[in-house]
């Protein structure tokens, strides 16, 4: 199945996991960190919610969005790499990572903010939003490191 990366967010669930599973170079891990950082988002968006903390889900929902932005922009940074290496592309594929990171850092304090103020079931999504972007980030860290070192 070739999938234009530029069409991640429109792929259904199970097209998607064909695309990452694809013997390709993009989409792949960058991408899916990414919207793992993106579902964490969405979860501390329904926790903020029930904490009715607005502007906490607000900021979420945006974060879950450009997360998405950057699952793409990371599977076309690395495409455009493996057919030109170069410093640009090279750079390319270090910043995209560190920015699902730093996202994905936002929307554990979300969670850990939210969680602080429910005290129903809803307590486990907060958990689970932090926990999810506490390995996205975790994880975009170590492949900004690896495409660092790879490339030096």
């Amino acid at each position: 199945m070739q999938t234009s990366t530029a069409m991640l967010n429109e792929l259904r669930v199970d097209e998607l996991l064909a695309a990452i599973g694809e013997q390709t170079p993009a989409p792949a891990s960058g991408a899916a960190t990414a919207l793992t950082g993106a579902l964490a988002a969405a979860l501390a968006e329904l926790a903020a919610r029930y904490a009715g903390d607005g502007a906490l889900a607000a900021r979420a929902h945006q974060l879950a969005g450009e997360l998405v932005e950057l699952g793409e922009e990371d599977a076309a940074a690395y495409s455009a790499y493996m057919e030109e290496r170069n410093d640009v592309t090279r750079a390319r594929i270090v910043a995209v990572p560190e920015a699902i990171a730093s996202h994905a850092d936002e929307v554990v304090s979300i969670a850990l903010r939210a969680g602080d103020k429910l005290r129903t079931a809803v307590v486990g999504d907060a958990e689970a939003a932090a926990e999810l972007g506490r390995v996205c980030a975790r994880v975009a860290r170590g492949l900004a490191a690896l495409n660092r070192s790879s490339t030096a």
